[in-house]
């Protein structure tokens, strides 16, 4: 049985992403340790710390996920740009091992203009010197696949594959796969065939062990389009059969699988992607 879940919400503390999570019914979750709309958070205190492990021991042993702000780019070739997000990235780590999380997901970075192999250099750089200067904790960092909307890379997986290959930091580093970013991507996800050459491919250039996280969302924009936009499931251009095919290969069912789709205006839009989901592997 996949490990289904969602991200949600830690308005009114970071504890209480788990009543939330198991509302839902979620096996896995992903949060924000910080505002992912700005470079510093307010310090973490050490009863904060003790409540959220402890709510998580209520919660149970599922896999507990967190995404890094939005503003770091470590491809950046502004040298400001590149030390803000270096040291937000080495925050978020602390914070993650703080919390004893398995996984904190990242984007690589966009070039904005040096150049793809200048990015892939800085991306390696500053994930070297992140990683030489944190302890981890055992809490990997997962480098997400993106749409590669603009300069943004990561949108291939040859592109996230040579990161990995070329730091140091190797072994404490992983993959997260985005249905939404993929097909975005060119990578044809809306098609069975397609969900199963894709994990070919990905586990053959990084192993069971580097990938992590999957992120389930449909896409807004059709294949190949560069755009990021999510939807709701069965709501977008990812077909059914793509979602089908991804749910129920036995390559993958010990990966955490994670909802970023549109909440809605009646903010139940996890709720129902989840049951979507679970009908689907029920077929």
């Amino acid at each position: 049985m996949p490990r289904l879940g969602a991200h949600v919400s830690v308005a009114g503390g970071l504890e209480r992403a788990f009543p939330r999570a198991e509302e839902l019914g979620c096996r896995s979750a992903q949060i924000f340790v910080k505002s992912p709309n700005r470079w510093q958070g307010r310090s973490l205190e050490e009863d904060e710390v003790a409540r959220f492990s402890a709510a998580r021991s209520l919660w149970g042993p599922g896999p507990v996920i967190a995404h890094a702000a939005y503003l770091i780019n470590l491809a950046a070739g502004n040298p400001e740009v590149l030390e803000r997000s270096r040291a937000a990235l080495r925050d978020e780590i602390d914070r993650s091992r703080r919390l004893g999380l398995d996984a904190l997901v990242v984007h690589p970075g966009a070039h904005v203009g040096t150049g793809e192999e200048a990015g892939l250099d800085t991306i390696v750089e500053s994930l070297d010197r992140v990683l030489d200067a944190v302890d981890t904790g055992g809490c990997r960092l997962l480098l997400e696949s993106t749409a590669g909307q603009g300069t943004v890379l990561g949108h291939r997986l040859e592109q996230l594959e040579e990161i990995l290959e070329r730091c140091r930091t190797n072994e404490a580093l992983g993959v997260c796969l985005d249905t939404c970013h993929l097909f975005a991507a060119g990578y044809p996800v809306h098609e069975a065939e397609g969900v199963r050459e894709l994990l070919d491919e990905v586990l053959a250039r990084f192993g069971p062990e580097k990938l992590r996280c999957i992120h389930v969302n449909d896409s807004r924009h059709g294949l190949g389009s560069r755009k990021d936009r999510h939807a709701n499931l069965g709501e977008g251009e990812i077909d059914e059969e793509g979602f089908r095919a991804l749910l129920r290969d036995p390559r993958i069912q010990s990966v955490p699988l994670v909802l970023e789709t549109p909440l809605g205006e009646d903010r139940e839009g996890h709720r129902r992607d989840l049951r979507r989901l679970r009908a689907w592997l029920a077929e």
